[in-house]
């Protein structure tokens, strides 16, 4: 089965990026991929939060949102939207930072707002404080997929296994993990983390990423990944921009759960006193 993973260096015009995502659909469509994943952050990045206000609306109002479910319409595929970033709940002025999944005829089948926010002080003297502007999600989801029944989570998410283990102890086999990962944090922690993160649930992993220098000066990581649930790397994008397709193989998830049972083999662990 295939899937086609878009690596992206987004901006600040949101029609220039719904124009990338809408031919990325297409061209995966066309090389027969049954599902297309999108990074984090595909319709806006933009560090500068005034003229970002500008742009953020809700998802009735959404020109990336709408654009991209008439293309998954059109083409018969379906796309799971990395993220974007949406007005949230009424009388709070922070956004969400919202994943979506579009099933073939262009529906919403899932959402997920990301639940760990990225507030760190980097060696480098990068400071990122995502709390300011985001609101964090509360709910896991899970939708099924024709590649199989897909857990979401964006970005910083990654660092935090019980996420990943409540959903493929509620059924998942494939994990997505879309980003805008910055570069030092990276180069020392991108491929050892979501390796870990396929490995310990015996889930294929799928991570599109944001990559190079983007219009608003910071830069990203890039190396869009599939790992599968041996935790063996099946596809880096390194850091150019593009689409690349990927074949990957649902019934991989039994043949390593039935010789390593992480899954069954779980036990809830008692605090310390």
């Amino acid at each position: 089965m295939k899937i086609a993973l878009l690596q992206m260096t987004s901006g600040i015009d949101p029609d220039v990026n719904a124009a990338t995502l809408e031919t990325a659909i297409a061209d995966a469509a066309g090389q027969g991929a049954a599902m297309l994943f999108t990074p984090e952050m595909s319709g806006l990045l933009d560090s500068n939060g005034a003229r970002a206000a500008t742009q953020v609306t809700d998802e009735v109002h959404d020109r990336v949102l709408a654009r991209v479910r008439a293309a998954a319409a059109r083409e018969g595929v379906w796309v799971h939207l990395g993220s974007l970033a949406v007005e949230g709940d009424e009388g709070d002025p922070r956004w969400a930072n919202r994943a979506f999944v579009i099933d073939a005829d262009g529906e919403i089948a899932a959402r997920y707002d990301k639940v760990h926010l990225f507030d760190v002080d980097l060696p480098t003297g990068e400071s990122w404080r995502e709390s300011s502007r985001y609101v964090p999600g509360q709910d896991t989801a899970l939708v099924n997929t024709p590649v199989g029944k897909l857990g979401l989570s964006i970005c910083y998410d990654m660092r935090f296994p019980a996420l990943f283990q409540a959903l493929s102890g509620a059924g998942a086999t494939i994990l997505s993990v879309p980003a805008a990962f910055t570069v030092p944090t990276g180069q020392a922690h991108w491929h050892t983390l979501l390796r870990a993160r396929a490995i310990e649930n015996a889930c294929w992993l799928v991570a599109a990423a944001q990559t190079g220098t983007h219009e608003d000066g910071r830069s990203t990581y890039g190396h869009s990944l599939v790992v599968d649930p041996w935790g063996k790397v099946v596809l880096d994008m390194e850091t150019t921009a593009g689409l690349a397709v990927c074949e990957i193989d649902p019934a991989a998830v039994d043949d390593v759960r039935s010789r390593v049972p992480v899954i069954a083999h779980r036990r809830a662990i008692p605090v310390p006193a």
